[in-house]
């Protein structure tokens, strides 16, 4: 018999959000109304003149035939021009933009393009899956840095510089930052650049949130906006969350043109490409009307401000998100004993509301779960009432606990 032992398979972490998956699936089985914050997944519609446009390009049948890997040229031209109205960066649509197949797939196989078994890499904890895992898979060595906050993240990761061997090959950043919503300002980004160029390193940056904030005034920034910062950085975008697209599966890449062309290298032995109509949508999608962005984005910002207030009257006390549509919500003090995984699978079982454990995200997660604003305003109002209940009976008793089955 062939042997089942396969050593990629084997370096991934257990799935941490499998448990509390099938516990909801039990409970809907079983008929209970779950009211679901754990899976980011956009529940708003596609803007139509978005979708008019894939039916319209549907229709002729030459659309139907492969696609570039690439990405169309009009798709990359408007990725280009996106950049130059959002960011004031001028980037080359033929040498330094490529469409990707949503930001993880970009994400997870620019990690197979770069790396060799042994490569060191420096990513955020906690910090979103694919990050790390990307790199598990594509056999490199993990330096997990603390990153509670920007700045203990830039100062854990030059201490990990120190400590590693052989040097990183790449620092993952990401922000507005999944889960944690916490931002950073461009002064950042410099130091970042300066601290890639002193150890030579390749710098990801990971911007999916770049539209999804909530202050007007500052709006996130682009790494590339740092002069030399096309140098040594690539970053990954996503329509997902600004155009309420997720099935669509439509990201991009803009920066290094190095890096560019090693994940197109990769990309021309996978896949054609998205099928041609979504790509000539999310043309569509870049180059049209963007009040429907600020729509989604005020409707994200309705929910936080739900979520927020009535959660604070429920006993639970969340600190409003800037930015994404994720809020960072500590376990209450009563429950910090049982750990972010039992917390969120008491929350569903006695609450019937389901949420991501902090754990999930990384070690330095714990403490935390995460709450996705996937949920309209009746619910997020029906969850706080949940809570408050399951907080006032139960609550009290949280030590005492037996775990969820």
């Amino acid at each position: 018999m062939p042997q089942t032992q396969f050593q990629r398979i084997n370096r991934l972490p257990p799935y941490v959000f499998e448990e509390v998956n099938r516990l909801k699936a039990e409970a809907r089985a079983r008929g209970e109304d779950i009211i679901d914050f754990g899976m980011g997944n956009p529940d708003m519609p596609t803007p139509s003149h978005i979708v008019d446009k894939l039916i319209e390009t549907a229709r002729d049948p030459r659309a139907n035939r492969y696609s570039a890997s690439r990405g169309i040229k009009g798709l990359r031209r408007a990725m280009a021009a996106y950049y130059m109205r959002r960011f004031g960066v001028e980037v080359n649509p033929d040498t330094e933009v490529i469409a990707t197949l949503g930001s993880k797939e970009g994400f997870a196989n620019l990690a197979q393009a770069i790396t060799s078994p042994g490569d060191v890499v420096l990513v955020p904890n906690p910090a979103y899956p694919i990050h790390a895992y990307g790199f598990i898979m594509a056999g490199a060595a993990m330096r997990h840095v603390p990153a509670n906050t920007p700045e203990e993240f830039l100062s854990r990761a030059a201490i990990a510089v120190k400590h590693s061997s052989p040097t990183p090959l790449a620092i993952v950043v990401n922000y507005p930052s999944n889960p944690t919503a916490q931002m950073v300002g461009l002064d950042f980004y410099k130091d970042v650049v300066a601290f890639a160029r002193q150890h030579d390193m390749w710098v990801l940056s990971d911007l999916a949130y770049a539209d999804t904030y909530f202050d007007a005034s500052n709006p996130p920034p682009s790494i590339l906006q740092i002069e030399g910062a096309k140098d040594i950085a690539i970053e990954f975008q996503s329509l997902s969350k600004t155009y309420a697209m997720p099935g669509w599966r439509m990201g991009f890449a803009a920066g290094n043109k190095t890096l560019i062309g090693a994940l197109a290298r990769i990309k021309s032995y996978l896949d054609y490409g998205a099928y041609t109509p979504i790509q000539v949508a999310a043309t569509a999608a870049l180059n049209g009307p963007q009040e429907c962005v600020e729509q989604i984005r005020a409707i994200y910002k309705s929910r936080r401000d739900v979520l927020v207030d009535t959660m604070a009257r429920a006993g639970w006390n969340i600190p409003a998100p800037a930015a994404t549509m994720f809020a960072w919500a500590p376990i209450p003090e009563a429950f910090r004993d049982l750990g972010s995984m039992e917390f969120a699978k008491q929350l569903l079982v006695q609450a019937q509301v389901a949420v991501s454990p902090g754990v999930g995200f990384g070690e330095y997660g714990e403490g935390y779960v995460r709450i996705a604003l996937v949920e309209n305003e009746q619910r997020v109002r029906q969850a706080a009432r949940n809570v408050k209940r399951f907080l006032g009976e139960i609550g009290k008793n949280a030590k005492a606990m037996e775990p969820a089955k």
